[in-house]
């Protein structure tokens, strides 16, 4: 794909736009401005979008099974229902720390990642949280991003991005071993950030500082890149009618002269095909 391929879903000027993810059940597009704590919808057919606020920055917001949201927030991960009212599901306040990206298992369990505001090596991490709230911490991070699963569900794909790698474990019951580096990403060409997994088990993940998503074999092997007009993409995720359009998440926080799309969530049109969401289970 080329540059001018890209198009403009919903023109913004988010500040960490993050997160991208279609929730099948209503047919819209869910991602977060985290700094600004606010989740934004958008109906790609309708064109309808819908901002909520929320009282804490709000690194993820999936959809649940039986309705509503859950979400990453800086104290812990808290539980939208279908009316909208909020309670905790696992509230844990480390002062400097936030969450940060997250995405649900096939067996619906959140993998949940922090970071502190710092980007300290070793103060973040990727918990697993059950649909009861019992939190498994399962890998030590800086700053924990993208998280995804082969279609198969055996191997599951991690970026913590200062180490500008994405790393693959094996998946044993309700945890991950084995970690192994998968993909290096040079420096000059930006930092892991979001990815996702397409029906044909490749990777595709954003670039932040790096102004481009790149999609990546089974094996490995770099076999897409596809060049963006801003510098800073967060996050992609397969959405709309087939999941066959990538949308891209942006930010603009830390620029100085940020491109008029830096903050907007933009779409490849027929990028692909990509696998379905599994809710929360909780």
């Amino acid at each position: 794909m080329k540059p001018h391929v890209v198009q403009v879903a919903v023109r913004e000027r988010a500040s960490l736009g993050e997160g991208p993810t279609w929730d099948a059940a209503t047919g819209r597009l869910i991602w977060v401005d985290i700094l600004s704590a606010r989740i934004h919808t958008y109906d790609p057919v309708s064109g309808r979008r819908t901002v909520m606020v929320t009282e804490q920055h709000v690194g993820a917001a999936k959809p649940r099974a039986g309705g509503g949201l859950v979400v990453n927030l800086r104290d812990g991960i808290g539980l939208y229902g279908p009316d909208l009212a909020f309670s905790w599901l696992v509230r844990d306040p480390v002062p400097g720390r936030r969450g940060n990206d997250a995405a649900v298992a096939p067996d619906g369990a959140l993998w949940a990642g922090t970071m502190r505001y710092d980007e300290e090596p070793g103060g973040g991490s990727l918990t697993r949280i059950a649909p009861d709230g019992t939190a498994t911490r399962a890998v030590t991070a800086a700053v924990s991003n993208g998280t995804g699963w082969s279609p198969d569900g055996r191997l599951m794909y991690y970026a913590d991005s200062p180490t500008r790698r994405i790393d693959v474990f094996d998946v044993a019951g309700e945890g991950v071993m084995n970690r192994r580096p998968w993909v290096r990403i040079k420096e000059g060409a930006g930092y892991p950030d979001g990815l996702t997994v397409d029906a044909d088990g490749c990777v595709w993940v954003a670039l932040w500082d790096g102004g481009a998503i790149r999609r990546y074999t089974p094996g490995g092997r770099l076999d897409r890149v596809v060049e963006l007009p801003v510098s800073r993409p967060t996050a992609c995720a397969f959405g709309g009618a087939g999941l066959r359009d990538l949308y891209v998440t942006t930010a603009r926080t830390g620029l100085t002269r940020p491109h008029p799309l830096s903050g907007s969530l933009l779409v490849f049109p027929a990028a692909g095909l990509g696998l379905p969401l599994t809710p929360f289970a909780g």
